[in-house]
């Protein structure tokens, strides 16, 4: 018997904001159970991601990350989704990895955004102009319907192209482009900080997306011991993600800096003035929750 495959067709009955309330109620479930494995190859991994919910079922993410892909016009992130009934463990359906992935990203990032950033945010910047940018811009445009987008990316040919086929705008001076934005989300493959703490503004919303092993992060010291700190899993960020392994190891930081992940939605609320700064660390756990969703809007029981 072969598995139903559930490729990008889906998406026609799937929505960023009924996503989110979807990844909201996933976390009243008992706490997922995730393992990670990470291999190495100069500046490639394969990176396999597991997760197991009782309630809901169990996940294997296989993603190989090559940043020298974009180089050769393909997709520098690929791999594959299997779900697996929580009743008996038998493979239930293989989704398209890159519409779980799509999905999963965004939605981490948005759901955090519904509750942190201002209700009034029309500035909204992205850092950063391969795929997951296009998916920001998407996801962030159903929930933010009036605001305009900002991009800038390293490279300005690639800005210029993503904010052609977006409608956007193009940024040329980072420090300039952060300093006028209400919510900054960013998707690099930084190793070192592209944004600065000495930029950053009271009300502004920072959503950090690239950063997804000890080597990486997107964001300066600084701009970690000004802004009021939340993670999607304390399990699969402070351990994990250089974005919170530095700054902890230099002391800019503690974990009670950290106020609150999703299995404590509550704790996501913001004070007039503060800098929120959400890091999307997006385990295995989130893909599980976002592939049931998937299934669910494609009529798979």
């Amino acid at each position: 018997m072969s598995l139903p495959f559930i490729g990008p067709e889906a998406e026609a009955e799937m929505g960023w904001l009924a996503l989110t309330d979807a990844l909201a109620a996933a976390h009243d479930l008992p706490k997922a159970e995730v393992g990670d494995t990470f291999l190495y190859r100069g500046n490639d991994t394969l990176l396999n991601r597991a997760a197991w919910i009782d309630g809901l079922g169990s996940l294997v993410k296989t993603a190989t990350v090559f940043p020298g892909n974009a180089a050769l016009g393909k997709p520098s992130i690929n791999g594959g989704v299997t779900f697996y009934s929580d009743a008996t463990g038998e493979a239930e359906a293989l989704l398209d990895f890159h519409l779980v992935t799509k999905w999963k990203t965004a939605g981490d990032s948005l759901l955090a955004a519904r509750r942190l950033a201002r209700p009034d945010s029309r500035r909204i910047l992205v850092v950063g102009a391969g795929t997951v940018a296009g998916s920001l811009i998407e996801a962030y445009s159903a929930a933010f319907p009036e605001a305009r987008f900002t991009i800038w990316n390293r490279s300005a040919d690639r800005a210029k192209a993503l904010a052609v086929q977006v409608g956007a705008e193009v940024a040329t001076d980072l420090e300039t482009a952060v300093g006028a934005a209400d919510i900054i989300t960013s998707a690099t493959m930084a190793k070192e900080p592209v944004i600065r703490g000495d930029w950053l503004r009271p009300g502004q919303h920072i959503d950090l997306i690239g950063a997804f092993n000890p080597h990486m992060r997107e964001a300066d010291d600084v701009a970690m011991s000004r802004a009021r700190l939340f993670v999607d899993s304390r399990d699969t960020t402070l351990e994990h993600i250089g974005e919170l392994i530095a700054p902890l190891a230099s002391g800019a930081i503690s974990r009670d800096d950290v106020l609150a992940d999703y299995y404590d939605l509550a704790g996501f609320r913001r004070n007039e003035g503060d800098i929120t700064l959400f890091k999307n660390g997006g385990g295995a756990h989130l893909d599980l929750m976002t592939a049931r969703y998937i299934l669910d809007a494609a009529g798979v029981s």
